[in-house]
C-alpha cells in the first residue's frame, strides 16, 4: 500500500488479498509512510493503540463504578499475558478488540450518551469491523439490545466508516472479493475446519484461564453469586458467557480470538476482588503463580518449534524469588492496604514479563523466528527456494516471514524447476539444505 499508493486492496506480493479488511494494513502503511523503522511500523501503532484504550478503559470504568476499582480492573487488563502478548504483535486482534471494547464502554457506561455519543459509538464499531471482519457485529448485537433506542445511530456511525472501503474494493475486484472476504473468510471458518485450525469445544477454557496469568486464581470468585446482585456485573457475565460460547461453537478456533472478551472479564474479576473475603490470599496465590515464569521462559522456544508434549518440562528454582513477591503482598494485605496490595503483584507480573522477555525472545529470535533465520542466511535466502519435504509445505507463517525479510516472494522450488542452489525446508525447525549437503 505504501509503495503502490492503492489503500483499497490489500494484496500479498502482488496477488489480492481478502483474509482479513484494511485496518491493520493502514496502520503498517502508515508506519512505513512516516519512516518508521523496519519492525516498528507493524508493531509501534499496536502498541499505542493499547496504551490509548487502558487510559480509556480506567476513566470509563472510574466514572461508572469508582477509580478504585477502576484501577484494579486496569492493572488486571495492562499485565494479563493475553493482552500484553497482543500489544506488540502485528496482528489484527488488538486494533479490532480496543474499538470493539471502546465502543461497547460507551454504549453500556456512558450516562450522557446521546445520539452523538451514539454516532462515536458507531465510528468505534466500523473500525472494529475494518479491523477483523464482522465478528464484532456479532459480539455488539447484545449491546444493540441494551442500549435501545440508540441503535439507529450506533449502526449510522458504523455504515459511515465501514461502507466506503466496502464499495469501492467490491467494485474493484468484483464478486472474488466477496466470495473470499465473506464467504470463507467468515462462513467457512465459523463452520468448516477446512482452514487448520479446528480444535475441540472446550479449547478456550484452558485459552481464557491462561489469557488471565498471572490473575488466572481470581476466576475462581466468579462462582460467588453476590457478585452479581448489581445488574450491571451481572449483565456483563451473560455477555461474556455468550462471547465464550459463540467462539466455542465455531469450527476454527485461535486464541487471539479471545482478545475482545479480556476487559470485560478485568472488570469482572476486579469486582469479584474487591468484595471476597481473604482478599490478601488470593493477591498471595497470584504472586504465587509468578513463580512459574522461568520455567515458561525456559520451555516456551522448544514448544513452539515442536509442540508442548514434545518438550521436556523441568522445573527451574530461579522462580523461587518470586516467594518474596509474595510475601510483601501478605505484608501489605495484613497492614490493612490491600489496594497496594493488589499494586504489588501487578509491579511483580510487569517485572515477570520484562524477565520473560529479555530471557525468551532471543532464543525464540535463533529457533523459532523466520527473522532469526533471515539474519543468519540472508545471503543464501536471496536466490533460495521452498522445499516440500514429503508433501507438506512449509507453514505458510514462515512463508510469509521469509517474504517479508526477503522483500520479495521465496519461491517453492517444484515452481521454479530449481535442481541446484540452496532450498529452505522445515522439518520440526527451519533449516538450509545446500546441494552440496545431502
Amino acid at each position: 500500500m505504501a509503495r503502490s499508493g492503492d489503500w483499497i486492496t490489500p494484496r500479498l506480493n502482488g496477488r489480492p488479498w481478502f483474509e482479513k479488511p484494511p485496518l491493520t494494513y493502514w496502520l503498517t502503511a502508515t508506519g512505513r509512510l512516516v519512516h518508521l523503522p523496519d519492525e516498528w511500523a507493524a508493531r509501534l501503532p499496536e502498541a499505542l493503540i493499547s496504551v490509548a484504550f487502558l487510559v480509556f478503559f480506567y476513566f470509563t470504568i472510574a466514572r461508572e463504578f469508582s477509580p478504585r476499582l477502576a484501577l484494579t480492573a486496569t492493572s488486571i487488563l495492562a499485565t494479563s499475558a493475553g493482552w500484553l502478548a497482543y500489544s506488540f504483535a502485528a496482528l489484527t486482534d488488538l486494533p479490532m478488540s480496543a474499538a470493539l471494547g471502546a465502543a461497547m464502554l460507551i454504549s453500556v457506561y456512558d450516562k450522557e450518551y446521546d445520539k452523538r455519543r451514539g454516532l462515536l459509538a458507531g465510528a468505534l464499531l466500523g473500525l472494529a469491523i475494518l479491523g477483523k471482519g464482522f465478528v464484532p457485529v456479532v459480539l455488539f448485537a447484545p449491546v444493540l439490545w441494551i442500549a435501545r433506542g440508540k441503535w439507529l445511530s450506533t449502526l449510522a456511525g458504523a455504515a459511515v466508516v465501514t461502507a466506503p472501503w466496502f464499495v469501492l474494493c467490491w467494485m474493484r475486484n468484483g464478486s472474488a472479493f466477496w466470495d473470499d472476504f465473506f464467504w470463507k473468510q467468515h462462513i467457512a471458518r465459523f463452520l468448516s475446519p477446512s482452514l487448520e485450525h479446528a480444535q475441540p469445544f472446550w479449547y478456550y477454557v484452558p485459552v481464557l484461564l491462561g489469557g488471565l496469568f498471572p490473575w488466572t486464581p481470581l476466576a475462581a470468585l466468579l462462582a460467588r453469586r453476590q457478585l452479581y446482585s448489581d445488574i450491571r456485573l451481572r449483565m456483563l457475565a451473560l455477555w461474556l458467557l455468550y462471547g465464550l460460547v459463540f467462539f466455542s461453537v465455531a469450527r476454527n478456533k485461535l486464541p487471539g480470538y479471545l482478545l475482545p472478551l479480556l476487559p470485560g472479564m478485568a472488570i469482572l474479576l476486579a469486582a469479584a476482588w474487591e468484595s471476597a473475603p481473604f482478599k490478601a490470599w488470593w493477591l498471595v496465590a497470584c504472586a504465587l503463580l509468578l513463580i512459574a515464569l522461568p520455567t515458561v521462559a525456559a520451555i516456551l522456544p522448544g514448544a513452539l518449534v515442536t509442540g508442548l508434549s514434545r518438550t521436556p518440562v523441568s522445573f527451574v528454582p530461579s522462580g523461587l524469588v518470586f516467594i518474596a513477591a509474595a510475601l510483601v503482598v501478605y505484608w501489605l494485605a495484613e497492614k490493612q492496604k490491600p489496594e497496594a496490595a493488589f499494586l504489588a503483584v501487578a509491579v511483580a507480573a510487569g517485572l515477570g514479563v520484562a524477565y520473560l522477555k529479555y530471557t525468551t525472545f532471543p532464543a525464540l529470535d535463533t529457533a523459532a523466528s523466520a527473522r532469526g533465520f533471515w539474519r543468519s542466511h540472508r545471503a543464501a535466502v536471496a536466490t533460495a527456494c521452498l522445499d516440500s519435504v514429503k508433501g507438506t509445505n512449509i507453514n505458510r507463517t514462515w512463508q510469509y516471514g521469509l517474504d517479508y525479510y526477503a522483500d520479495r516472494e521465496v519461491p517453492y522450488c517444484q515452481d521454479t524447476g530449481s535442481v541446484h542452489g540452496p532450498r529452505i525446508a522445515m522439518r520440526g525447525l527451519l533449516v538450509m539444505e545446500p546441494d552440496e549437503l545431502k
